[in-house]
């Protein structure tokens, strides 16, 4: 007769997810894992593989709540732009608040420590990218479209430097002190937004 689990695979996963996102995929160890998901290493083993699987099957669950949410914001019917300054001035200010700042961005936290040498992690950072970038593009050319944003720019270009600037922001927020940083990059980008004098 096969044994049923004793624990919920979901609820080991969340944990999981949250150990890794606080403390990184090199400072935790299995039995960091075995003590904080409360189960034993062969369970670990047995339902999740390895603890690299573990983190990318953490660093997925993360990434399932990221895109509709990011989807929901930017396609509201009527104007973009808005939106697109509201994602930028959220992400600043995830940044710079304590509780958040200090986690940062599970994606941008394995962009930084596993990514130069995981494959299969760089995969998926890019992966992830790519789908910001292209809601992003989505949201500036439905924008430009409808004269909220100067026909001479560029939507792709905008993504990208939004992307690259969402990102760093996560990044710099992690080490500085100083919020205004984070902050005045934000507002300084986003004037790249308004009508061309």
């Amino acid at each position: 007769m096969a044994r049923t689990k004793e624990f919920d695979p979901d609820a080991a996963l969340r944990a999981a997810l949250e150990l890794f996102w606080r403390r990184g995929y090199e400072a935790t160890s299995m039995s960091d894992l075995v003590e904080h998901l409360g189960i034993g290493r062969a369970s670990i083993y047995a339902t999740f593989g390895n603890k690299r699987e573990l983190y990318l099957k953490a660093l997925a669950r993360y990434e399932e709540g990221l895109l509709p949410d990011l989807l929901q914001d930017l396609s509201r019917p009527g104007p973009a732009l808005p939106g697109v300054r509201s994602l930028v001035r959220r992400y600043a200010v995830e940044a710079t608040v304590d509780d958040l700042r200090l986690r940062g961005c599970f994606v941008t936290n394995t962009a930084a420590e596993l990514a130069p040498h995981d494959a299969v992690a760089a995969r998926r950072v890019e992966r992830n990218w790519d789908q910001l970038e292209t809601v992003l593009h989505t949201a500036l050319t439905r924008a430009r479209a409808e004269g909220e944003l100067p026909a001479g720019r560029d939507p792709q270009a905008l993504a990208r430097m939004l992307l690259v600037l969402l990102q760093g922001m996560r990044v710099v927020g992690k080490a500085s002190q100083d919020p205004a940083r984070v902050r005045d990059a934000a507002e300084q980008a986003l004037t790249l937004l308004d009508p061309l004098d």
